[in-house]
């Protein structure tokens, strides 16, 4: 109330000084009063910057929170960002850890690298990757193959299991070629592991009339955009989770997949676009294709 009263006065033209003497209260406790009193300063960048961040699942480092905000209609300098991000403590955590999933130590036979590192095809279900990583859950490892199509770097076949025989890399392969119904010709490329190599999984490819292509000894580039999922995988979810078991991390990992990755997370090769908005931007602009045939 005193605070009250000496601010009416200062309102009058009193001095702070007078006033506080007339009302028998200390300067110093007049300020103090007025600092905690006062309605802290809400910095709109800030509010919508976090709420990116959290909404890439605190992955997004500056670029892509300058491109996520943009999306939303905040214009915003990386400059800026990378500041906001600092004072707000903003900072993917991201760790590197290895385990060698790939068995090329068998004497079935090696597909040539049709490939060839030709990530960049002309259109839909031309090329195809696929790869297997590893999950740590407390039940014990989880295996997680992925076949990704290369025109929009979307994630189209999936599967995980404790183990990783050739059927794990058939079921993935298998959900691809239901989702997608690619045709003949289609260029699936891999390692050179033995699930890869084994004729269950090699007589997959000839039922539907697909290319094999595997990448060279010792040369994971040969692969890089398989690669790179799994590191973006880990590092954007689950290197920050403690999944407790088998069911909770195969959750965990198909609504990264289903609903972030291909939908929702902004990948630079795509011209910062979303697997599913990349496709269906550029199917939008694709000619209609007439028939001869009447």
């Amino acid at each position: 109330m005193t605070r009250q009263l000496i601010v009416q006065l200062q309102k009058e033209a009193i001095p702070v000084k007078h006033s506080c003497r007339i009302l028998e209260v200390s300067r110093s406790g007049f300020y103090e009063a007025q600092r905690r009193s006062a309605k802290p300063v809400v910095c709109k960048a800030s509010v919508h910057l976090k709420a990116a961040f959290m909404a890439s699942h605190q992955s997004y480092g500056s670029r892509r929170l300058v491109t996520a905000m943009a999306n939303e209609g905040f214009q915003i300098g990386r400059y800026k960002v990378r500041s906001l991000m600092r004072k707000a403590a903003l900072k993917p955590v991201w760790k590197r850890k290895f385990v060698h999933t790939t068995d090329s130590k068998h004497d079935l036979p090696i597909a040539d690298n049709v490939l060839n590192r030709q990530f960049n095809p002309t259109a839909p279900d031309l090329a195809y990757v696929s790869d297997i990583t590893y999950i740590r859950t407390g039940a014990g490892w989880l295996y997680l193959a992925t076949v990704l199509d290369l025109y929009a770097r979307k994630v189209v076949g999936w599967a995980m299991a404790p183990t990783m025989p050739a059927k794990l890399v058939c079921d993935a392969l298998n959900m691809a070629i239901q989702q997608r119904r690619p045709a003949s010709g289609l260029i699936v490329h891999s390692d050179r592991g033995s699930q890869y190599a084994s004729e269950l999984y090699q007589d997959l490819l000839k039922q539907h009339g697909f290319v094999c292509s595997m990448s060279r000894k010792g040369n994971c580039w040969d692969n890089a955009v398989a690669e790179r999922f799994f590191l973006n995988l880990k590092m954007e979810r689950v290197w920050q989770r403690q999944y407790a078991n088998h069911a909770e991390a195969k959750a965990d990992i198909t609504d990264y997949i289903v609903g972030f990755y291909n939908c929702k997370r902004i990948n630079s090769a795509l011209g910062n676009l979303p697997p599913a908005v990349y496709e269906r931007k550029m199917a939008a602009h694709e000619p209609i294709v007439v028939s001869e045939i009447t």
